[in-house]
């Protein structure tokens, strides 16, 4: 580096440092132009000079269409594909047909949370706001300095994760509707069989679901046949065979404190078909994410306690871990991170975490900690042991051991190595 370079940056009042990251963006590519798209119906856009803030183009729209985005690409045709920065929100899935159309040109793209255009159009004390303010409030997000940057640049390789982290939080959502409906069936069952689970060991079982979808109630299966019962009972296959038999089943049904109601009777039908339904998606859901997690191959299923659904949703979640500089930021992207508060003499020792990134993230995280912990693996036994011989509560443990796991899975992924407790001993 030249000592003229030096004696320029430091007569403006720049670091040398502070001066390479506001110019470059990556190795080998000199950003002079930052495009912001607001994503919408209809997509707004301008392009700024990097240098002198000057507005090139001032902020104008183009349809979510082929067209509209070959009019963009004509706009920006005449700089350098090396030279231009393009900045939009990560917004649910409207950006997803650009973003493979501009990252399949060999633009480079960067993806920007939308609160962080919002904090920025709150910084500037703005009032005011619309959709071609927000192409400006998008450049000013991608005018900062690299060591700073308040977003991340993607790849046409992502768009596999995209499509993994989609069939996970459907996994999710699916489990959670699987929860309501099954939580409907048991309100149902109090109603007209009270006494119905405590003569299975299980619930939802095929001889359990066989019962309740022929029957509905004490009431009908007391004045039904025994043999007519019976066919509830004969199932094929292997599997252990429950202990309770048909006529158990019809002198409970005889002496139930149940009431007669048909309303009832017709719901538990209809929710037995909507689970059942839900349980044949999660079925045809699960096996495609295991094909994308034995594609994927990554080193983390070696960690006791990490099925292919765990594994697949942590690393969709996270995305590219080469956006990551150290352990702490995907700790922090998970929003597992503790708060740390600090004022003049006080420093608080006891704080939750911070709940910010992917909510999906951290579901994950925190129901697969037990089985990790407890799955013949004695690393994470003996940190868990550890923090609560230290006087921490069990949902505080576990925060500390999702924690080392994510600098664990961090690790793996960085080096593809597999994992192994003795190096961790």
């Amino acid at each position: 580096m030249s000592l003229e370079f030096v004696f320029c940056t430091r007569f403006c009042g720049l670091s040398v440092v502070d001066t390479f990251s506001h110019i470059f963006i990556k190795k080998g590519s000199f950003i002079m132009k930052l495009v912001g798209i607001d994503i919408g119906k209809k997509h707004f856009f301008c392009i700024m000079d990097k240098d002198s803030g000057e507005v090139l183009l001032q902020p104008s729209s183009f349809s979510n269409t082929k067209d509209g985005f070959d009019s963009l690409i004509q706009k920006l045709s005449s700089y350098s594909k090396d030279s231009i920065l393009i900045g939009m929100e990560d917004t649910g899935h409207y950006h997803f047909a650009l973003l493979k159309y501009l990252l399949e040109k060999n633009f480079t793209v960067a993806l920007i949370n939308p609160k962080t255009t919002d904090y920025t159009r709150k910084m500037q004390n703005g009032i005011t706001k619309n959709d071609k303010l927000d192409t400006l409030t998008i450049c000013d997000v991608l005018d900062t300095p690299v060591r700073k940057k308040q977003y991340r640049i993607t790849k046409v390789n992502s768009f596999d994760l995209y499509e993994q982290k989609q069939l996970t939080r459907h996994h999710h959502n699916l489990k959670e509707e699987l929860n309501v409906y099954t939580n409907r069936l048991q309100k149902c069952i109090d109603i007209v069989f009270p006494e119905f689970n405590s003569l299975f060991s299980s619930k939802y079982g095929i001889i359990y679901m066989n019962v309740l979808k022929t029957f509905g109630s004490a009431e009908n299966i007391a004045s039904t046949d025994i043999r007519t019962i019976r066919k509830c009972f004969e199932i094929k296959g292997r599997g252990n065979r429950i202990s309770l038999t048909a006529q158990q089943l019809k002198d409970s049904a005889k002496s139930s404190i149940g009431i007669s109601s048909a309303a009832e009777v017709i719901k538990i039908k209809h929710l037995i078909s909507q689970i059942e339904l839900i349980n044949e998606q999660l079925a045809e859901t699960d096996k495609k994410i295991e094909e994308f997690s034995i594609q994927n191959n990554s080193p983390i299923l070696s960690i006791p306690g990490i099925s292919h659904f765990s594994g697949t949703s942590i690393l969709a979640e996270l995305g590219e871990i080469s956006n990551y500089s150290k352990p702490s930021k995907i700790i922090k992207a998970a929003g597992v991170a503790p708060y740390h508060y600090e004022s003049s003499q006080y420093d608080a020792q006891h704080t939750a975490i911070t709940k910010k990134g992917s909510p999906y993230l951290r579901k994950t995280l925190y129901q697969i900690i037990l089985p990790v912990i407890n799955n013949n693996n004695p690393v994470f036994k003996q940190y868990y042991d550890l923090k609560i011989s230290q006087g921490k509560g069990h949902r505080c443990s576990c925060g500390h051991c999702v924690r080392k796991l994510l600098r664990i899975i961090y690790h793996l992924s960085s080096t593809n190595q597999q994992f192994d407790d003795a190096l961790l001993r």
